[in-house]
């Protein structure tokens, strides 16, 4: 939703904006087939997981229309090499991925290294197929960096840009995504993420145009008890 619109909002519609994270090294197989579950039952946009249970989720989503959501590189960013990022792309697509997020290299960004970085994201998008999101960090990046990260991220054929991979990094706000907005072609979203746990919160930034909302306090938005929170990504 552009900023200036206006649309009724509630917990159903925001709900669909969600993608309801799961991420964590103690997460069980146990807690993977719930999640899932929980996506149907609250009605979120997805069910973001880490690659290692995306076969779990989809088997459990399979014929629904929830998306099977994952990341990589993620959740320190900029840790792969090109090859690798670009092979477990291909791989947790085969698993069942329909979208994923990816962490970009922000060190070969400041470092002028401008054509690794675009070549780096472009390999992801040719080997996977399915809508890429790029985890940008903005916050750590100096206005003309984030710039050139904008621009070289589209032109490696993403679908939709992220101010950050996660609450440790930016509490996603409204002006950051309007910015996003402000630079992404027709057919190109945005996700906003980082620090999301309240109604309010997912409201604003959807009013400020991002057309999905990544975290893991999405039962807490949608339910009414916000308050409960939960670590964000």
């Amino acid at each position: 939703m552009v900023s200036g619109m206006t649309k009724s909002w509630n917990h159903q519609n925001v709900a669909s904006a969600i993608q309801h994270t799961l991420i964590g090294t103690t997460v069980t197989r146990e807690q993977v087939v719930a999640h899932a579950h929980e996506c149907l039952e609250y009605g979120f946009q997805a069910a973001m997981v880490q690659g290692s249970w995306v076969d779990v989720v989809a088997a459990e989503l399979s014929g629904t229309s929830v998306q099977v959501a994952s990341a990589l590189d993620f959740p320190q960013v900029g840790l792969m090499t090109s090859a690798g990022k670009a092979a477990e792309a291909a791989e947790l697509v085969r698993r069942g991925a329909q979208q994923i997020d990816i962490g970009v290299q922000i060190g070969w960004l400041k470092s002028g290294m401008y054509d690794e970085f675009a070549a780096d994201i472009r390999g992801v998008v040719e080997a996977a197929g399915v809508p890429i999101k790029v985890m940008l960090e903005l916050p750590l990046l100096s206005d003309e960096q984030q710039l050139i990260a904008i621009e070289a991220a589209l032109g490696a054929g993403v679908k939709y840009l992220k101010n950050a991979s996660s609450g440790a990094i930016e509490t996603a706000n409204p002006e950051r995504i309007s910015f996003l907005v402000s630079h992404c072609p027709s057919g190109v979203g945005v996700k906003a993420s980082g620090g999301i746990t309240t109604f309010n919160q997912t409201v604003a930034l959807l009013e400020a145009g991002a057309q999905m909302v990544g975290t893991s306090a999405g039962i807490s938005i949608v339910s009414g008890n916000s308050e409960l929170g939960a670590v964000s990504y």
